[in-house]
């Protein structure tokens, strides 16, 4: 399977303004998160061109308890997705169904349960805990390596997120695309535009 992506992209990542400016400054680093339960497996998280979700991110994350965001900011950063496990593709969608019942038949061997997707709370419908989707991936990597010999460098997939978007829609408020990626894909970072945000009905 090969999914190459010669062109840079630009992703957006919503946090602290005090961790941002950091960043912007070279003070610190960008971390990769390795969550159990991380939707892309480990890697630094991007939202695909797409400032807004961004920022609506660090200002949701901001109402949580156990947040560390005091005042939300967004930085911008120039991606190179270099070797990429697209989950926007048939082929990359195939090789994580292969990986699932990989990972479900070392499972049973072992006789461990399969992780599941759920819920952080009782009313987040969005099944945003996905140890399982976690795992998959994860068995994904270790099998490509394996058998082709080399590593994905991203990986990058669509999410439904949110209430309609209009009664019976089949679009969600909050889709969008995020990657996941190694610190090499990150070629630079910048304190972007301020984007407005358009009202389509306003005179």
């Amino acid at each position: 399977m090969h999914s190459s992506k010669p062109s840079f992209v630009l992703g957006y990542h919503g946090c602290d303004k005090e961790v941002g400016l950091d960043l912007l400054n070279r003070r610190i680093d960008l971390k990769v998160s390795e969550n159990a339960y991380d939707w892309l497996g480990p890697g630094v998280y991007f939202w695909e061109n797409n400032y807004e979700r961004a920022r609506q991110y660090a200002e949701e994350d901001k109402q949580r308890t156990d947040s560390t965001i005091k005042e939300p900011f967004v930085i911008g950063a120039v991606l190179d997705l270099g070797h990429c496990f697209d989950l926007l593709e048939q082929q990359g969608l195939d090789f994580l169904s292969f990986a699932y019942e990989e990972f479900k038949k070392s499972c049973e061997e072992q006789g461990e349960a399969l992780p599941s997707n759920k819920p952080f709370g009782p009313i987040d419908f969005d099944f945003k805990k996905r140890e399982l989707d976690c795992a998959v991936i994860q068995t994904a990597h270790s099998l490509y390596k394996r058998l082709e010999g080399t590593e994905f460098d991203s990986v990058r997939a669509a999410f439904f997120e949110g209430d309609e978007l209009y009664p019976g829609a089949g679009f969600k408020m909050h889709n969008h695309i995020q990657i996941a990626v190694k610190d090499s894909c990150i070629k630079g970072i910048f304190l972007p535009r301020e984007e407005t945000v358009l009202d389509p009905w306003a005179e």
